[in-house]
C-alpha cells in the first residue's frame, strides 16, 4: 500500500474534483496564513479529539500534510488516523513548501 501522495497527483485530483478531505496538520495560525485549496485544519495534537467529528467517514480519502519534509505533524496525524481505523489515509510528505515552490496558490 502506498501511504503517500506526490504534488502532481494531488493537484490532478484537486483539479478533477476527486472526493477527498485535505487536512493541514499545522497549528491554526499557520493554516490561516495560507493553506492548500479546500483544506481543513486539524493540528496534529488535536487529531484524536477532533477526528470523529471532522472526519466521520472512515472510508473517505484523507490527505494529510504539514509544512515540509522536515515537519513531522502530518506523519503523526496520518499514523493516528490509520490506527483509528481510517482506511484511505495519504500523506503529502513534502507539504506546503513543495506546493508553493511549484507556484501553486494557497488559500487564506
Amino acid at each position: 500500500m502506498n501511504d503517500s501522495i506526490q504534488r502532481d497527483e494531488l493537484k490532478r485530483r484537486l483539479e478533477n474534483g476527486d472526493p477527498m478531505v485535505l487536512v493541514e496538520a499545522l497549528p491554526e495560525r499557520h493554516f490561516h496564513s495560507g493553506h492548500l485549496p479546500g483544506a481543513i485544519n486539524i493540528p496534529h495534537e488535536e487529531v484524536s479529539a477532533r477526528a470523529g467529528t471532522a472526519l466521520p467517514d472512515k472510508d473517505a480519502t484523507i490527505v494529510v500534510y504539514c509544512a515540509n519534509t522536515g515537519c513531522q505533524n502530518s506523519r503523526i496525524a496520518a499514523g493516528f488516523l490509520r490506527g483509528a481505523g481510517y482506511r484511505n489515509v495519504l500523506e503529502y510528505v513534502e507539504g506546503k513548501a513543495d506546493w508553493q515552490e511549484a507556484g501553486y496558490p494557497l488559500e487564506t
